[in-house]
């Protein structure tokens, strides 16, 4: 599963999420973590309405090779925090599995 960097600025009410790596995708929210569970679906739409365009999808960057990145360092100059989203795509079928997990990671899914 690949997962993106995020750059969360703002002030409470107010919070906005920019993905670097992908032009364009931004979410937001009341809080730091509904904005961060808006840009999943907003990194997922993006990647989504690019294969449709018979666009390649960019490999997500590390969070030491974006700090080089002069938007990016302007951003945590000005206060913004680095946060990881997921990329999530459906598969379009669904699939049974028997699965034993441990008791606090399936109580974390």
């Amino acid at each position: 599963m690949a997962r993106y960097v995020a750059i969360v600025d703002g002030k409470p009410g107010a919070f906005g999420v920019v993905i670097p790596d992908l032009p364009g995708c931004t979410s937001g929210g009341l809080t730091v973590d509904a904005a961060l569970r808006n840009a999943v679906e907003a990194v997922t739409l993006w990647v989504e309405d690019a294969r449709a365009d018979g666009e390649k999808i960019p490999k997500p960057r590390s969070a030491e090779k974006l700090r080089s990145d002069p938007e990016v360092a302007d951003a945590f100059a000005c206060g913004g925090i680095l946060a990881y989203v997921s990329l999530v795509l459906d598969a379009g079928r669904p699939v049974k599995a028997n699965l034993s997990l441990d008791a606090g990671l399936l109580h974390a899914i």
